[in-house]
């Protein structure tokens, strides 16, 4: 079998497992709130067009949420604790859940196998170019939390 279709295949069934049980917990968080003392807050007009608007429009939030980095945990989880109807669910899922495989069999493949072939050509320049990754990944986590800390401490006394 094509090593592509083979990884995609089970990038595909893991993606289903995971994103479907984010899903089924969110479900499970929601109706627990909805029995807390947040049941007033759940129950306000707000919060129940939020929800209704999430259950009508929410699939291809859901389905574009699988192309973004970070974003579709979460947006798995709403739809859940939202109550999102399983018929417009499952089809976002399915589709998100296949571009999501595809997308990180051949570009992860991909990236792997130029990898591979660097480290057997130029050793040193495969571990320099690791190294380079990991710098570079590092350097994006340290920004963001830079970043994040800067807007978090110009928040004014009022806003909290």
């Amino acid at each position: 079998m094509d090593k592509i279709a083979l990884t995609a295949g089970a990038l595909y069934v893991i993606v289903l497992l995971r994103a479907g049980g984010t899903f089924a917990v969110g479900w499970l968080a929601g109706a627990g709130a909805r029995r807390s003392r947040f049941a007033g807050r759940i129950s306000s007009a707000r919060f129940q067009r939020a929800e209704r608007a999430i259950q009508r429009w929410g699939a291809p939030v859901v389905a574009v949420s699988f192309l973004t980095v970070g974003f579709q945990t979460a947006a798995n989880f709403l739809a859940g604790s939202m109550r999102m109807p399983l018929p417009r669910y499952l089809p976002a899922l399915f589709l998100g859940g296949a571009a999501w495989a595809l997308l990180y069999a051949t570009a992860g493949l991909g990236v792997l196998e130029v990898l591979t072939r660097l480290f057997a050509d130029h050793p040193a320049l495969g571990a320099a170019a690791v190294t380079l990754l990991l710098l570079a990944g590092c350097g994006a986590v340290v920004y963001r939390r830079r970043r994040a800390g800067r807007v978090l401490g110009d928040a004014t006394p009022e806003d909290a």
